[in-house]
């Protein structure tokens, strides 16, 4: 059953959907991913080595250079070289009150926190590993999976709000009746993996039965939309208007086209678009005034402690600047410098700004980083459109632009979930890379 590369990408997929979505404070959990992860990369070998060896040079780059950030911080450095590092006043004096102040240490100033950052790179490491070359029917077949893993999650909040009491809630730290959280610890990330998974049913082909196919696509996308809006997730909801532009986009492509048959494919989508929103326009109400006025009335609530976070951390950032403190080790270095006027009864945990806490945590190399990624998928998806990949690519263009987008105000990469969603997006992008030698006509047996 999990003797082919699709199978067992769909499998960690699968278990990353259902087991990673609580973040750093679920070990047991995440480790399920990871030892699965562990698991693929092992049955692929040959495939992670024909990365290194074959794949596209620039993205084989970006991934080593980004597992290389969290591993150089844990590599140890004599007391002349770590003391005299930007912010390591406070891990100086504290080891030097035990008599350890000529010990050698890491860069990073919490090396448990950057090994369990770097350990939960491993997930998304075997998602491109074992997908890169995937083409055609495989890629879609994976796409199908996680819109179904979509539905799933929605299948489940459904029952949270509607249950109350904290019905079928999977992490129960977080209070709030009536929200749709799904596999979830943060609604925000329910709201962004629905998203991503109504880009990747925009992009997918209707099928052999085009009535059918536009029905059953129509149904799907009425009820991750609702998932959406149900998580009351300002940002989600906002960032509906990237599938509707990528069908709308994919609508005027088809109109476009020279052939009859493209002119008929292109009226039945956009039939089905407009039937879609009168779908969603006649059902929105069954949901509830209460439920729909919550949702909506969020967007006029904008005082909350974002940017009071966002002061205190751009001071933790100078700090350490231009080293980083190392990755996972906001929560630790932010609290010495939190405001005392701006402390609450909870803690902040996060920066809710994933560039800004990058910043702190990896420096400048971190935020270089990032803008390289930005480059290579701005660049890659341009080249992409004007061949057979165009509307896989555009697919995991609009993911990873959603989940840029959501990163200025929350944390969506803090979870395996997002982070194997991010890893297929850049699947769906990657180009096919150079030929083997071995592979007749540069293409790999089908798997």
């Amino acid at each position: 059953m999990f003797k082919t590369r699709v199978s067992q990408l769909v499998a960690l997929l699968i278990l990353a959907a259902l087991f990673g979505g609580g973040g750093v404070a679920y070990g047991l959990s995440n480790l399920v991913v990871q030892l699965a992860a562990l698991l693929v990369l092992s049955l692929n070998f040959t495939s992670v080595r024909d990365f290194a060896v074959y794949g596209p040079r620039a993205l084989t780059a970006l991934v080593v250079v980004s597992l290389a950030v969290p591993l150089i911080q844990l590599l140890p450095l004599p007391p002349s070289i770590w003391t005299e590092m930007p912010g390591r006043a406070l891990v100086r004096d504290a080891l030097a009150s035990v008599g350890a102040g000529d010990m050698w240490f890491t860069t990073t100033v919490s090396p448990y926190r950057t090994l369990v950052a770097l350990i939960g790179l491993i997930a998304p490491f075997a998602v491109i590993t074992t997908g890169w070359r995937l083409g055609g029917d495989r890629l879609h077949r994976v796409m199908q999976v996680v819109v179904a893993l979509g539905l799933l999650n929605v299948t489940l909040g459904v029952v949270q709000v509607l249950g109350g009491g904290g019905t079928g809630v999977l992490y129960p730290e977080n209070e709030m009746p009536g929200v749709l959280f799904g596999f979830f610890a943060n609604r925000n990330s329910t709201g962004l993996f629905l998203v991503c998974c109504l880009i990747l049913l925009a992009a997918l082909p209707s099928g052999k039965s085009r009535t059918m196919g536009g029905l059953t696509h129509l149904l799907a996308a009425v009820m991750l939309a609702l998932g959406v809006i149900l998580t009351q997730s300002r940002t989600s909801i906002v960032m509906l208007a990237l599938p509707l532009a990528l069908a709308i986009f994919r609508a005027i492509s088809g109109r476009m086209g020279k052939s009859d048959a493209g002119s008929v494919a292109t009226s039945r989508a956009l039939l089905v678009a407009g039937l879609a929103i009168a779908a969603l326009a006649s059902v929105i109400p069954m949901i509830g005034e209460s439920r729909l006025g919550t949702a909506l009335a969020r967007f006029e609530n904008v005082d909350d402690q974002r940017a009071l976070i966002w002061d205190d951390a751009t001071y933790t950032a100078q700090r350490y600047w231009p080293i980083g403190s190392g990755m996972a080790t906001f929560d630790e270095v932010f609290q010495a410098d939190e405001s005392l006027e701006y402390i609450s009864p909870r803690k902040a945990g996060r920066a809710h700004n994933d560039y800004l806490e990058l910043a702190i945590e990896a420096g400048v190399f971190g935020l270089a980083v990032v803008a390289a990624w930005a480059l290579w998928i701005a660049f890659s998806a341009w080249r992409a459109i004007s061949t057979a990949q165009r509307w896989p690519a555009l697919a995991g263009t609009g993911v990873m632009l959603a989940i840029a987008l959501q990163s200025a105000l929350d944390y969506p990469l803090r979870n395996h979930t997002m982070l194997c969603m991010a890893a297929l997006a850049i699947v769906l992008i990657a180009p096919p890379g150079r030929r083997k030698p071995s592979d007749a006509n540069g293409q790999e047996p089908v798997t």
